[in-house]
This record gives C-alpha cells, structure tokens and sequence, in this order.
C-alpha cells in the first residue's frame, strides 16, 4: 500500500510563495508518475500539474502556468510543488497522488494513491 505525505501548505499573503512536497512511500516511487490536484470549499478537484516518471515530461493547469513548478526528487521519493505569485484564487486543499501506469494525466481518475491533502490559503 502506497502511503502520500504532503506538508508545507499554510498561509500566505497574495504575491507570496509556497513550496509543497509530497513524501512517496513505496521504493518504487520510479514507476510512478505524481500529479498535484487541488480543491476549493463548494469545488471539484481539479488538475494543478503532473510529472512523469523521469521528470522529463511535465503539464501544468492554464491558471498555474508560469507560477508554478512541479519536480521530482527519485533519490529521496519526494515530488515538490514550488508556487510563487500566489493569489487568493490560488486558496484550496492541495492533493499530491501517484499513477502507477505513469500517465502523468490531468484527470483525477487516472491516479490510484491520494495524499490527504494540506490546506494553502492566500490573503488578499
């Protein structure tokens, strides 16, 4: 069973930046590709970015774009989300997750782990 740690969320004045990271389990963390997803109170989730299994492919969500940059750490089974000029639209749960066919997909169905998410909120 794949266990997804996220931490580094909190609050942030609009402008700021945050870095997420997302600590993967499993020592076959390679075969995974990891997505960021994200969820504002009365939302669906939706696609933030993903990374394949060796980082050299990499989408990012129009809004995102720019602002913000997924990457991976192999050696130490961690996948990273840095994000600068936050705005308070920016304000959700963030949600790291692993496919394990590495289809660095923007579509939560795609994924089979969840991390539990952690909470960024940007003030204006």
């Amino acid at each position: 069973q794949v266990q997804l740690v996220e931490s580094g969320g909190g609050l942030v004045q609009a402008g700021g930046s945050l870095r997420l990271s997302c600590a993967h389990s499993a020592r076959t963390f390679t075969t995974y590709s990891m997505g960021w997803f994200r969820q504002a109170p009365g939302r669906e989730r939706e696609f933030v970015a993903a990374i394949s299994r060796s980082g050299y492919k990499i989408y990012y969500a129009d809004s995102v774009k720019g602002r913000f940059t997924i990457s991976r750490d192999n050696a130490k089974n961690t996948v990273y989300l840095q994000m600068n000029s936050l705005k308070p639209e920016d304000t959700a749960v963030y949600y790291c997750a692993a496919d394990l066919y590495g289809s660095t997909s923007y579509a939560t169905t795609a994924y089979d782990y969840w991390g539990q998410g952690t909470q960024v909120t940007v003030s204006s």
